[in-house]
């Protein structure tokens, strides 16, 4: 399948942005600008520079490390695992010179707010614009989407941010305001209904990865549900200033009628429906219909120019299978899981002696774990109790490969890895990084319902998760259902980036500074295995981690961006 290929090129915002690889062969700074917006087919490259915005597997693309893992590892989900570092800082606390590999996630959303404004203050006067009006309107609304998912992201992890339409030249003032969370929601809603409007529903196979009218609305549901949150009620926010809260009495209404604008339109369908726990995993390994937004990889593009090394196979695959095991899923974590009948691992059909037993089927599709089978052999943490009798286990901390990337809790990641490759540095035909999917809305539609108290709409939508997931339909009522509603969006959206914002929104600090505890195996000389459950780090928690700062050289430059609480 043909994907978009993205350009990469040089720019600058606040201060100079590192160069990436520029994978077409026509670069923007190749042209002079009039004959880029003289012709359509270099507009459409201009836009597809900006689709790099979207995130991928790595949390920070400009550094060799963290362009190999993800947010998981700042989350309640899991740790950075190789030698117990605390590449986030999520230890350490957070300065506002030093958020670990979190550091360039301002320089690089405003970096591509700057790119989207060069475009719109150029196109709609553009020869382009005259010559295919039709096709340039488009483009126009994806640049549009862009910058609005941008915004999103943005106020996602700092609050409210300035608001800029307009390209910014050598000497304009660059002592900017920032703009309410509230003013931000509200030109980030407008931006997508705008787009909605012009977008096509859907895109033919060879422009997956391209913005839809679908895409558009499911950043809007996303967008307007974290601002109803707890997190941004003036009631609860760690801080009732203008940059954090959102004061809409219609907040939760607002935020089910985003939801449902997708749901009517596709009719509130089921899921597709899986048999198995390898049904599943296959999910996302290509497009399907479930996807609403995705950054699309193949062949010839995959994430930093063509560093096979970033993709999960190598990333995340255990040691002993040559991999690099980096994000260590949290034995508490894995807790969250049910049972295959739907209990609880609080209820008595779990046994703690055999914790891989019984299971629900999105366990053993998302987990690598004690004698999972996987690619060929069973996983295998165990050191040995007498290695002259019986050899430690491949994946061990004495085992193959680079023993430094041994897990650290007895887990390693499953999902998004393709076990259909020969080798962890083959490369998938279209396996895609999801963005926004059809799960994700109905998991919002029903937090939403639940806080109108439309109890019996919650229970449906969470179920129509968790019965495609092979579990029963979700039951509970009051407190227990929005328990629910959570535990789903934990197991069903886990490692896709949610999870990070999901606690912050939830303010449950009990999952943002916790102890990550672990699993740590023995293997006996007659063959059985055994297991330890025990501390493996300490992750603390302050208030003004609900938050990224501002970079200190960023205030320095721009005495009225105030800086984020705490910092």
């Amino acid at each position: 399948m043909k994907n978009i290929k993205y350009i990469l090129i040089v720019f600058a915002f606040f201060a100079a942005f590192g160069c990436e690889d520029v994978l077409d062969t026509e670069a923007k700074d190749a042209f002079a600008e009039d004959l880029i917006y003289s012709d359509p087919v270099q507009v459409e490259r201009l836009v597809y520079t900006v689709y790099n915005s979207t995130e991928g597997w790595g949390v920070n693309r400009q550094q060799w490390w963290s362009r190999r893992f993800n947010l998981e590892g700042a989350s309640f989900e899991a740790k950075f695992n190789f030698q117990n570092k605390d590449l986030f800082r999520v230890r350490a606390g957070w300065t506002a010179s030093n958020v670990g590999v979190l550091k360039e996630k301002w320089l690089y959303y405003w970096g591509y707010v700057q790119q989207a404004n060069e475009f719109l203050d150029k196109v709609d006067e553009s020869v382009a614009m005259q010559k295919d009006p039709d096709k340039v309107k488009v483009l126009k609304a994806e640049m549009k989407f862009l910058r609005a998912n941008i915004y999103a992201k943005l106020i996602q992890y700092f609050g409210g941010v300035p608001i800029i339409e307009t390209a910014f030249g050598l000497g304009d003032d660059y002592n900017l305001a920032r703009n309410s969370y509230e003013e931000c929601v509200d030109f980030i809603v407008k931006e997508l209904d705008e787009v909605a409007a012009v977008l096509p529903q859907t895109r033919p196979n060879g422009e997956f990865g391209r913005a839809t009218s679908l895409a558009a609305l499911a950043v809007k549901s996303r967008t307007l549900l974290y601002a109803a949150s707890k997190l941004h009620d003036p009631a609860f926010a760690p801080d009732n200033n203008a940059l954090y809260v959102y004061t809409k009495a219609t907040k939760w209404q607002d935020a089910a009628d985003a939801a449902k604008a997708i749901i009517d339109i596709v009719e509130a369908r089921n899921l597709i429906s899986v048999a198995n726990a390898t049904e599943y995993q296959k999910l996302f390994l290509s497009p399907n219909q479930d996807i609403l937004f995705a950054r699309p990889y193949g062949s010839v593009y995959y994430d930093y120019g063509t560093d096979v090394n970033s993709l999960p196979d190598m990333t995340q695959s255990p040691n002993g299978y040559g991999g690099w095991g980096l994000s260590s899923p949290t034995h508490n974590f894995a807790l969250e899981f049910n049972m295959a009948d739907g209990t609880t691992t609080d209820d008595v059909n779990y046994d703690s002696n055999n914790p891989n037993d019984g299971r629900e089927m999105r366990y053993y599709a998302n987990l690598l774990y004690q004698g999972a089978e996987f690619r060929g052999r069973p996983v295998n943490y165990a050191l040995s109790a007498d290695p002259a009798i019986i050899s430690h286990g491949d994946d061990s901390p004495l085992g193959l490969g680079n023993r430094n990337h041994s897990s650290k809790t007895g887990y390693n990641i499953r999902k998004f890895q393709d076990e259909s490759l020969s080798a962890l540095t083959d490369i998938s035909a279209s396996r895609p990084y999801i963005l926004y999917r059809l799960a994700e809305v109905y998991l919002n539609y029903a937090e939403a319902q639940y806080h109108l108290g439309a109890e019996g709409v919650a229970r449906e939508f969470v179920s129509k998760v968790s019965t495609r997931a092979l579990q029963p339909a979700v039951t509970a009522t009051g407190a227990d259902l929005l328990e629910a509603i959570k535990r789903e969006r934990r197991v069903e959206l886990c490692f896709e980036g949610h999870n990070f914002f999901d606690e912050r929104r939830w303010m449950n600090e009990a999952h943002l500074g916790f102890i990550i505890n672990g699993l740590t195996w023995t293997a006996a000389t007659d063959g059985s295995f055994s297991f330890t459950e025990g501390p493996v780090v300490t992750r603390p928690w302050w208030d003004k981690h609900y938050y990224l700062p501002i970079p200190s050289d960023e205030i320095e430059k721009a005495p009225a961006m105030l800086q984020n609480t705490g910092y």
